[in-house]
């Protein structure tokens, strides 16, 4: 495991893989608060372009600071910050999937001279864009499989148990809702997800800046917004208007993907982010 100092002097941890030549891509997972492990290789990207990918605050072996503030996804941009320099990088592309891509767009907000590029697969934008059509029609789409109903339920009253165990247990309950179908192979994947509630909490305990939106037109770097065609927690109207805030962003919407694109439609991902890349 590899680390690096933070502005705190906190030892933060990321896993590299080397398996490809070229400057590394710095990949921020979700959840919020996941373990980054459920990102497998993305799919093979990994043979494309080195990628480095941090432990968030609280999770897995970096630790929680006693400031919960500093673990929000606005204040970690400074630790990617960090970690870009850790890593000898003067820009750098960023590739953050769901909350992940939160922090990504932070990071680009703050540091817009040094990114070279954003990949943002499948962003929540409720904090950036209110409404938009595409959630509402597909999530009507669902209803009546009765796995959907029930995962739709549970998503509504929210979690039983609030602790590590408790939040982990309630997303699992919750998967059918993120997948475009429910079968073997997605009951599978969602078995890999582990979460770290005080972490979770914290990633969210510093609200963005109002001008966040406007701050974003400084971005003159590409962004590829990625959407799953039957996403029910982001929906393609939405994701399409956050492509537009940024001066070079294009939006790809990839059918028969739901919130994974890379595990769920692995040639389309591929083939959409290498065009990119």
């Amino acid at each position: 495991m590899n680390t690096y100092l933070t502005h705190d002097g906190a030892e933060l941890h990321y896993e590299r893989s080397d398996s490809a030549d070229g400057e590394p891509i710095i990949v921020l997972a979700g959840g919020a608060a996941a373990h980054p492990s459920y990102l497998d290789d993305l799919a093979g990207l990994s043979g494309v372009r080195p990628l480095v990918v941090p432990h968030l605050r609280g999770v897995g072996d970096s630790p929680l600071p006693a400031d919960p503030e500093v673990a929000s996804f606005w204040r970690q941009a400074e630790d990617v910050d960090r970690l870009r320099r850790h890593l000898g990088l003067d820009r750098v592309v960023l590739l953050g999937h769901s909350a992940g891509t939160r922090l990504a767009i932070s990071y680009a907000a703050q540091f817009p001279a040094y990114v070279g590029g954003l990949v943002l697969v499948t962003p929540p934008t409720g904090y950036l864009i209110p409404g938009g059509p595409g959630v509402d029609r597909v999530t009507d789409a669902r209803h009546g499989d009765p796995a959907f109903d029930a995962a739709y339920a549970a998503w509504q009253t929210g979690p039983e148990q609030l602790d590590d165990d408790g939040l982990t247990e309630w997303y699992g309950r919750i998967a059918p809702m993120s997948y475009a179908t429910w079968g073997p192979a997605e009951q599978a994947h969602s078995q890999k997800f582990r979460y770290r509630f005080a972490a979770n909490r914290a990633y969210f305990s510093v609200d963005p800046p109002d001008d966040l939106a406007a701050r974003l037109r400084a971005v003159e770097a590409p962004v590829l917004v990625v959407a799953g065609a039957q996403d029910t927690g982001v929906g393609v109207g939405p994701a399409t208007e956050l492509a537009r805030l940024f001066p070079a962003g294009e939006i790809a919407v990839i059918d028969g993907s739901g919130h994974f694109p890379w595990f769920e439609q692995p040639a389309a991902f591929r083939s959409t982010v290498d065009a990119f890349l």
